[in-house]
């Protein structure tokens, strides 16, 4: 499968399972500032990852999304299925934050405890 530039794969460690397809990293803090905000919709498959960042907000989305909140490795601390515009979470010792489409989480049966890998495939 050919990605864009920045555009990442991310999977879970133990079965394979694709979560996302497109996620495109943001790294810095122009690019996590910005996050998803603009968007009408996020489409399955596609996501952002958010790093480093253990905390966000939804104001002025348009849209519901699943976040999972990970460690360094990768390892997932707390998943959020659902999140609604206008609402804050976050996760104490997570290095990283994924947003990805509503409905992600529960399809994949993603929770805490699971490993994600991230990478360029």
């Amino acid at each position: 499968m050919a990605h864009r530039a920045g555009e990442l794969l991310l999977r879970r460690e133990d079965d394979g399972q694709v979560l996302c397809e497109n996620c495109v990293l943001a790294d810095t803090f122009v690019r996590r500032l910005r996050g998803l905000l603009g968007r009408r919709e996020l489409p399955a498959g596609e996501g952002i990852v958010l790093r480093p960042e253990w905390s966000v907000h939804t104001f002025f989305m348009r849209m519901t999304i699943d976040i999972a909140f990970v460690t360094r490795d990768g390892r997932v601390v707390r998943s959020v299925p659902n999140v609604r515009p206008w609402r804050i979470t976050g996760a104490f010792g997570a290095f990283a934050t994924i947003e990805m489409a509503a409905g992600t989480l529960l399809r994949t049966a993603t929770t805490a405890g699971h490993s994600l890998l991230l990478r360029a495939e």
